[in-house]
């Protein structure tokens, strides 16, 4: 059974702050084809203004070894979600990711709810987003959560592929 995961929203004061978010960037770059990751922009990305990040954690704890050393709690990034309120009317979720060995747990789909609640607390009308019609799981995920498919973005990820655009309005 897997362990109880928690939702947190990125505090850069939090002391783990720089390892959460290198634990990110690695799960950005095993996740996401190269083109599509935002691994080499990631710091630039969470520095612009209406941006916000989320992250599910789950935390496991290593026992002593026996030898005077007590055990202490270690967390496991996920997965995450980043989103972006560009107006007051509209946010977009411009990541949401989870750790293969996590997938089907619930991960998802409660940082999927989580952005989107705070999205909601910033009164926003719609949130939108995009995603490869291939990506069926993922596209499964949003539908169940609310999200419809708004159109068919031809080349959106590169020439012969393309993406839904799904929204949800608040």
């Amino acid at each position: 059974m897997a362990a109880a995961a928690r939702i947190v929203e990125l505090d850069p004061a939090y002391a783990r702050a720089g390892s959460v978010i290198d634990d990110i960037v690695r799960l950005e770059k095993r996740i996401f084809p190269k083109h599509e990751s935002l691994a080499r922009t990631f710091h630039n990305e969470l520095k612009r203004q209406n941006t916000g990040l989320i992250y599910s954690s789950t935390s496991s704890t290593i026992t002593g070894d026996g030898e005077g050393h007590d055990s202490r709690e270690e967390e496991e990034v996920s997965g995450y979600a980043m989103y972006t309120c560009a107006t007051s009317l509209c946010a977009s979720i411009t990541k949401l990711a989870v750790k293969e060995s996590c997938r089907r747990q619930g991960h998802g789909e409660a940082l999927l709810r989580a952005a989107v609640e705070r999205c909601q607390k910033r009164r926003v009308q719609r949130v939108s987003l995009h995603v490869d019609p291939a990506r069926t799981a993922a596209v499964a995920l949003y539908r169940k959560v609310g999200f419809q498919v708004d159109a068919t973005v031809d080349g959106y990820y590169a020439p012969q592929r393309d993406a839904y655009r799904m929204y949800m309005d608040l």
